[in-house]
């Protein structure tokens, strides 16, 4: 049941709290950085929602976010053009809560950093279009248990880039609260008793998922649910912990976020941020690694689940 709708607030309600814009909590949500429900096909919140976001931000994102110009306006994060681009300035490219508050001290800092939450593989080819300024991605080879640098030579060819390391993050099955059915495996989900819920392509949960199966023989047209995606890690918790689902592939810091949800985890993913190595100078580029390097930035995340921060700013790799 969903909480008592007259203590329930609306996106209007939660962007006046954020000092946000309403489209800017549309991208929380599509982040899966802000719990939400549904009454019917109205999305509302509860205090706690709001109250768990905030305390995950840390007190300079909420600084940064009540002063600065929202990095989360819809209108301008999905225009990827080379003409918009040039207009709008720099442009990070992920769905991590981290990239928020990467764009937001940018921004303090005199740089107009912008978001376009789209998934690793997608981030990619942008960065090789000249669409965006950098991509991140969570890509793993099952060919050289590597990740990221594979797909990096692949969707950006001929062109040198730096291999950033932003975080390591647990990836696992989300399932329903003590696992009713058992689900502990990759075999597992091509029983007949279990229907699964699926990111969109080219997302690191699906790609992951998929190098998986490969490695069993398994098609994924032989497994319940498969075709049925979804482009947010909350999405796909939330449809698991309502039932909807019996297992999704996510990133362990969502679970915590959604009830009657527990985790599985299968493997530590590495999380990089890509950019083009010519443009390792420019004032945006080098402002962008001297935050991620600095201690201000990585103490908002000391206290917050789900993230090993330990090679933060650190270049893994090189194409």
């Amino acid at each position: 049941m969903p909480p008592d709708e007259r203590r329930a607030l609306t996106a209007e309600d939660v962007a006046e709290m954020l000092h946000v814009s309403r489209s800017g909590v549309y991208g929380l949500i599509k982040n899966g950085d802000i719990g939400h429900y549904k009454v019917g096909r109205k999305i509302r919140f509860t205090e706690a929602h709001v109250r768990e976001y905030v305390e995950r931000s840390g007190t300079t994102a909420r600084a940064a976010m009540r002063n600065g110009p929202s990095a989360l306006d819809e209108d301008r994060y999905f225009d990827l053009s080379p003409e918009r681009r040039n207009a709008n300035g720099f442009v990070i490219c992920g769905q991590d809560l981290i990239l928020d508050i990467l764009s937001n001290f940018m921004r303090m800092h005199g740089v107009m950093a912008l978001r376009a939450y789209i998934g690793s593989y997608d981030s990619l080819v942008s960065l090789y279009l000249d669409k965006v300024s950098a991509a991140t991605a969570h890509l793993w080879d099952s060919s050289t248990d590597d990740y990221n640098a594979p797909y990096v030579r692949a969707l950006v060819p001929g062109v040198r880039c730096l291999i950033v390391n932003v975080t390591y993050r647990m990836q696992g099955f989300y399932v329903a609260k003590g696992n009713p059915k058992g689900i502990r495996s990759w075999r597992d989900l091509s029983r007949d008793d279990i229907t699964m819920i699926n990111r969109e392509k080219g997302a690191g949960s699906r790609v992951l998922l998929d190098e998986n199966l490969g490695l069993l023989g398994l098609y994924g047209s032989k497994i319940k649910g498969y075709d049925n995606e979804n482009q947010s890690h909350l999405t796909v918790a939330s449809a698991v912990g309502r039932g909807d689902a019996d297992v999704a592939v996510g990133n362990e810091k969502i679970a915590r976020q959604v009830e009657n949800v527990d985790f599985i985890p299968l493997k530590k993913e590495r999380y990089d941020i890509v950019i083009k190595k010519e443009q390792l100078e420019t004032a945006e580029i080098a402002t962008m690694l001297k935050i991620l390097r600095s201690d201000r930035f990585r103490n908002e995340f000391e206290n917050i689940g789900g993230y090993d921060i330990r090679d933060i700013g650190k270049i893994v790799a090189e194409t």
